[in-house]
């Protein structure tokens, strides 16, 4: 398990993507990475654990735009601001590459430019399903779907350990918690998974998710 670093802590150096050497920082469990409106200095990887980036509404309902994974880089933006806040989901650590020194590298190598044009793209799409799926599938399409975004993005193999709570999927696929309860119990009547502990979710039928998730 990983040892909570503050900010002020000594960061750990290691190389960084695009050939940088960054700071890596371990964040404990529901730890902040950075908030809603900061300056967005850096882009960030995450090296192990996991990162739910979310915005909150004023009256403290949230809505979590992404889930991010080892490998998986968050926190580019458009703008000066960051237009989400980024949490720790797990004990996780996370490398920072300061962004104004990338964009000066992105602006001398055409490979850096089409790396980060590829992550834009890709972030841009994954937020153009998830507008789909809110707007036009039902509770199970949606939960359905996480678990196979899940199996794809994580690599799993007919079992997941899922470092997301229950509110967290609600948050995230737009419903209650106890939808998404009510939904994963169903499923695990109807055959489909089994569910031993709260994180661990066995895929019992493949096949038979994905006809449901289409």
């Amino acid at each position: 398990m990983f040892s909570p670093l503050r900010p002020s802590d000594t960061p750990i150096q290691t190389a960084a993507p695009f050939g940088f050497t960054g700071p890596c920082l371990r964040h404990a469990r529901d730890e902040e990475v950075f908030g809603e409106g900061e300056a967005a200095e850096h882009v960030y990887q995450v090296i192990s654990g996991a990162v739910r980036t979310l915005r909150t509404l004023r009256d403290g309902r949230r809505q979590i735009d992404e889930f991010h994974f080892a490998g998986d880089y968050f926190g580019i933006e458009a703008g000066d601001l960051h237009r989400v806040s980024a949490e720790a989901m797990t004990d996780t650590t996370v490398r920072m590459v300061r962004r104004a020194a990338l964009s000066q590298l992105a602006a001398k190598q055409v490979d850096v430019a089409r790396i980060l044009f590829r992550l834009t793209v890709e972030g841009l799409q994954r937020s153009q399903d998830h507008v789909l799926m809110l707007g036009r599938k039902t509770a199970r399409e949606r939960v359905v779907g996480l678990l196979i975004d899940l199996v794809e993005r994580t690599g799993a193999d007919g079992e997941l350990d899922i470092p997301m709570t229950r509110q967290d999927m609600a948050d995230y696929l737009g419903l209650t918690i106890e939808t998404v309860s009510r939904t994963l119990t169903q499923l695990q009547a109807d055959g489909i998974i089994a569910i031993p502990t709260t994180r661990h979710i066995v895929l019992r039928d493949g096949a038979a998710l994905r006809r449901l998730a289409n």
